[in-house]
């Protein structure tokens, strides 16, 4: 491992060499014909690209051209041994001659091809999604987003790591507040090192102790460039296949770039119908431990009847039993999670099936709790965003509890909690709840509901743009 404190003295073969002791995968190539020293690691360069740049330059020029060769752009003469070595782990070649050392960019290490999203399927629009190579991702952005206003800056983290991180923004668009905080916490982080996006976000969160994500993370190329252009901040960690953006809003998690590719009614009524699924997943089955402990003259009497006759024969109170089933549905969610995806999803169905007849026959549950659960589990699965989809679930079981102890009140005092919480939390020290607080009206337009374009005419209120105008058609 090389220190941070590397000497910045005139690089030599020796102490290169001695930087990289005991790396297997390091190659030390001489050509004493021509009294060089190549340093370089084997998977990470491009063999052709090394043929083409290095070997067949170097030898045919032979000694008497090779310094002359070695003034190229392309062969960078290095003086300081922290650059040298920080090159060479870059996927650069190190080229050693009479003294000077020079580094040749032939870097072309192995990455996967751009494929679909797996956890943000759409039915309609384009398909490719991001990659583990910050600068294949970079060329993803600039394939769609074809402006020379689109800027970038690269930064470090990690101590040992040294990931690249890149900010990406539209000058006219973006706030110049939003960029500078951003770029300000990163370079605020010690840490030896971050591997991931979401491992990157802790550590610049607003409110690192909630449960609710504040900066909304994408694999989708077009719903980056649209978050570009609606004027917030983008963010590209190397080595995540993921971005993130900000200033971000709570109801930005509940959209999907199906909505924008939908006719407008269709991607309304989906919009509201995931609006819906929040509600269900929060309180259908905290409403049913509530109902069944302190509120029974709530139920119509056909279905109290039912609703007696299920319950006769469990022996546990209401709140005990939601908890064992909806730790039930989590258990079985995350094994299906976890196994390979062609048996994945057969446990899940087979298991929720299999256990909940068997706990329903065997006396521990109720029929109507399962068909709770079972809405509420599904329920969750409509939330575009896992993240926040992970959130509430957790949430759910503080709100089952505050049912079981005080009933209804319970609940409105759980409810009135997440709303108090959610109004104080920022994203870049924007409101979350933008636009409920500060309430705009002219927001609405692409939160609760997805206007055709034409009525969409303004950025969000939330990145405080310098240029609101987004569409100036005329219906």
């Amino acid at each position: 491992m090389t220190s941070d404190n590397q000497q910045t003295t005139i690089p030599t073969l020796q102490h290169t060499l001695d930087n990289f002791k005991d790396c297997y995968d390091l190659v030390h190539h001489s050509l004493p014909d021509i009294q060089v020293d190549l340093v370089y690691f084997f998977h990470m360069i491009g063999h052709e690209e090394f043929d083409r740049d290095v070997i067949t330059p170097l030898t045919e020029a032979g000694q008497p051209a090779l310094q002359t060769l070695l003034k190229r752009s392309q062969y960078q003469l290095t003086l300081n041994s922290k650059h040298l070595i920080k090159g060479i782990l870059e996927g650069s070649v190190a080229i050693f001659h009479n003294g000077d050392a020079y580094l040749v960019n032939v870097a072309k290490p192995a990455t996967r091809p751009v494929q679909q999203s797996e956890s943000e399927t759409v039915i309609s629009g384009p398909h490719d999604a991001f990659v583990e190579k910050a600068e294949l991702n970079l060329s993803l952005i600039r394939s769609k987003l074809k402006s020379s206003h689109l800027k970038v800056i690269r930064l470090e983290v990690g101590e040992v790591t040294k990931n690249a991180v890149y900010i990406l923004y539209i000058d006219g668009l973006a706030n110049m507040d939003n960029v500078n905080e951003l770029v300000n916490r990163i370079q605020l982080i010690e840490t030896d090192s971050v591997y991931d996006n979401n491992m990157l976000l802790q550590y610049i969160d607003d409110a690192p102790n909630s449960v609710f994500p504040i900066f909304q993370s994408s694999e989708r190329t077009d719903t980056a460039v649209s978050k570009l252009i609606g004027g917030r901040v983008l963010g590209i960690l190397d080595g995540s296949p993921t971005v993130f953006s900000a200033p971000t809003s709570f109801f930005e998690f509940f959209t999907s770039p199906d909505d924008y590719y939908q006719l407008w009614p269709i991607g309304t009524a989906t919009r509201l119908l995931r609006l819906v699924a929040i509600i269900i997943t929060l309180s259908f089955t905290a409403l049913y431990v509530s109902v069944t402990t302190f509120h029974y003259e709530m139920i119509p009497e056909t279905l109290l009847l039912t609703l007696t006759e299920s319950r006769s024969r469990v022996p546990f109170p209401p709140i005990y039993e939601a908890l064992l089933m909806e730790l039930t549905i989590e258990l079985l969610r995350e094994a299906g999670a976890r196994l390979p995806s062609k048996i994945g999803q057969t446990i899940g169905i087979v298991g929720g099936i299999v256990i909940g007849q068997a706990a329903v026959q065997a006396g521990l549950t109720s029929n109507i709790l399962i068909i709770a659960v079972a809405s509420s589990a599904i329920a969750s699965f409509v939330i575009p965003s896992y993240v926040m989809s992970a959130s509430i679930r957790l949430i759910r079981f503080g709100l089952i509890f505050l049912a079981g102890i005080l009933g209804n009140l319970g609940i409105l005092m759980g409810i009135a909690l997440i709303l108090i919480h959610l109004s104080s939390l920022t994203s870049l020290k924007a409101s979350y709840m933008t636009p409920l607080t500060p309430l705009n009206l002219s927001d609405w337009r692409d939160v609760f509901i997805r206007a055709p374009f034409w009525a969409m005419k303004r950025r969000p209120s939330q990145t405080r743009s310098p240029n609101m105008i987004e569409n100036k058609m005329k219906k």
